[in-house]
């Protein structure tokens, strides 16, 4: 099944800035844990980014692609 293209040129480099502050940030946070969660949601905004497929937009019937 192939999953359909619902984020934008916009959106998508919104979800890379986001992932890269968050990594920064986690950098810099005492707590493994909290530093792993705030990785695996960077590593999500990274991936749905780069497929440019957001899995929450699909219930939701939301798409940003439209203008690009």
């Amino acid at each position: 099944m192939a999953l359909p293209k619902n984020v934008g040129n916009g959106d998508s480099n919104i979800r890379m800035i986001a992932a890269a502050v968050i990594i920064t940030i986690s950098l810099f946070i005492p707590g493994v844990a909290l530093q792993m969660l705030l990785t695996v949601i960077a590593l999500v905004l990274l991936f749905t980014s780069w497929k440019r497929t957001c899995f929450a937009y699909i219930p939701l019937k939301i798409d940003t692609t439209q203008g690009d």
